[in-house]
């Protein structure tokens, strides 16, 4: 495999978001700490296994699984364009339902901290 061209490999490799990428929304350092924070609470739960994250020019993505293969059990996607409107942090279901709306990510995630201090109980 060539280092430099990715040859050999099946995925793509895209540059993380920066200060300067105005084409690419992205998590900030504080917003991905939370999240991971969150995500590894959950892990070690037993209750998720496995994410991925999508940054495009309208909204950045973390998407947490019980398994590779399922859909995701939790996403979280960040909208700037929605931040004067309804908040532009949304929690999705595992069907693609809204759980929660806002500006705050604290209170965004606070249905999946329930749901870990549910497990962690049982």
């Amino acid at each position: 495999m060539n280092a430099q061209t990715g040859a050999g490999s099946t995925g793509q490799i895209v540059a993380f978001p920066g200060k300067n990428s105005a084409n690419q929304v992205g998590f900030d350092r504080e917003e991905l700490q939370r999240i991971l924070d969150l995500y590894g609470r959950m892990v070690a739960a037993g209750e998720w296994r496995d994410y991925a994250m999508d940054f495009d020019k309208h909204a950045a993505t973390f998407a947490a699984f019980r398994r590779t293969a399922e859909r995701p059990q939790a996403r979280i996607e960040k909208r700037p364009a929605l931040r004067g409107k309804q908040g532009m942090y949304t929690l999705f279901g595992e069907h693609g339902q809204v759980l929660k709306r806002g500006s705050d990510l604290s209170n965004v995630l606070a249905p999946m901290e329930r749901r870990l201090v549910k497990a962690v109980e049982d």
